[in-house]
């Protein structure tokens, strides 16, 4: 027996020997001029449940500057349902009233940070849940009073009217800021372009032999790329090209990449994620994961770095207007930063694949923020706020400095 084995095992390593050792290059990707991709002379892009929900956001943003609606009337503008799972008709376009999307399905609902947390998720919705309740409750009966130390009511700012809670916040800032992070910036960087969504299932060989998703002109893989891109530019009128209208195409995330790169310091930040998520979708196409998931990580890092620079931005802002007394001016700008803080721990530091803040650290900032064993707003330490701005900017590629010169 053991001269057989001797014998056979030149032949044997002389068969593997001759084995090529080849390995198929990646297709080559080419960048496309626009966001535009076809398929038997029909578009493939898809995302009119992110426009749809965009849509809803700027309709529950309106309501939550309005004392007439009650907490059952925000909150069913929130879930697009009532508080029994029905059907309702909140919005004033008949066509959102017709969709089964909502804003709350979405928060804090990523694949990547939530689909093994529910606890951590239904504790996100219920800090959501509690300031819907307390604008209605506690700020719109007293939008005729003169706010100050613990009572709710209006401050001037400049010309504007700020209402505020007891401690100065202003609840509709918070939550829309918040739904930045909690819906939009989550779905888009955690669930959509992550590679536990995109490459789930039979996507990839679906993808590579051309299988379209049921009575649709997209592969699935495609279709969830899009909708990532959706939630950043699912509001533009030309959604191909969406940088001609950056900054006017809702109030979200589009809004806030579009004043980062107003900014001579960031002024490439729209054109660089604009541009990754034009090649991340051709790398699908032609089948080349390797340049679509550094394309995935590319805009994680562009669009986290836009909420740390809206963070420490409202910060400063808050700041500098307290040393100037404008306590009105102050309060608009910290209620602000309140809701982009509060959304860093929906970033992704493709470095880690974790938030660059934790839930744990947010709150940390936010209490410190609050001033949790003081008054709020009224009696916060901008020593305090220059302190938090400092700390946020020290995770990122950017300075203070940068940010407010």
């Amino acid at each position: 027996m053991k001269r057989k084995i001797l014998l056979f095992a030149p032949i044997l390593l002389t068969s593997l020997a001759c084995e090529p050792n080849h390995v198929d290059p990646e297709p080559e990707v080419i960048a496309p001029a626009s966001y535009s991709f076809e398929r038997n002379g029909a578009t493939t892009v898809f995302y009119d449940g992110q426009s749809e929900r965009l849509a809803m956001g700027g309709e529950f943003g309106s309501a939550l500057k309005d004392d007439s609606k009650s907490a059952t009337d925000l909150a069913e503008l929130y879930a697009n349902q009532d508080a029994n799972g029905n059907d309702v008709d909140p919005f004033t376009n008949p066509l959102l009233n017709a969709s089964t999307k909502s804003l709350r399905s979405k928060t804090a609902a990523s694949y990547l940070y939530f689909s093994s947390n529910a606890s951590e998720s239904a504790q996100i919705k219920a800090d959501f849940d509690g300031w819907i309740q307390a604008q209605a409750d506690d700020v719109f009966p007293n939008f005729s009073t003169l706010a100050a130390v613990g009572t709710a009511g209006q401050i001037a700012d400049g010309s504007s009217v700020r209402y505020v809670n007891s401690s100065g916040l202003e609840y509709d800032q918070a939550i829309i800021k918040g739904l930045i992070g909690a819906v939009m910036t989550d779905q888009m960087l955690n669930n959509y372009l992550d590679p536990g969504v995109l490459d789930a299932g039979n996507n990839t060989i679906d993808n590579d032999n051309g299988v379209l998703y049921t009575d649709k002109n997209y592969t699935t893989m495609e279709h969830k790329w899009d909708e990532g891109y959706g939630y950043l530019f699912g509001g533009a009128l030309d959604g191909a090209n969406p940088l001609s209208s950056l900054g006017s195409d809702d109030s979200f995330l589009n809004k806030y990449l579009g004043k980062v790169s107003s900014d001579s310091d960031f002024s490439s930040i729209a054109q660089d994620t604009y541009d990754a998520l034009k090649l991340g979708r051709a790398a699908i196409v032609a089948g080349n994961y390797t340049v679509r998931d550094e394309q995935a990580d590319l805009v994680r890092d562009l669009v986290s770095k836009v909420i740390g620079i809206r963070s420490v931005y409202y910060l400063e802002a808050g700041a500098t207007a307290l040393d100037g007394g404008d306590m009105g001016g102050a309060f608009h700008d910290l209620s602000e930063g309140f809701g982009f803080i509060y959304s860093l721990q929906f970033t992704h530091n493709p470095n880690t694949d974790a938030p660059y803040f934790s839930r744990n650290e947010v709150t940390d900032m936010l209490d410190d923020l609050m001033n949790a064993s003081g008054n709020g707003f009224w009696d916060v330490s901008t020593a305090d706020l220059r302190t938090i701005s400092a700390d946020i900017a020290s995770r990122f590629d950017f300075t203070v400095i940068q940010v407010t010169n």
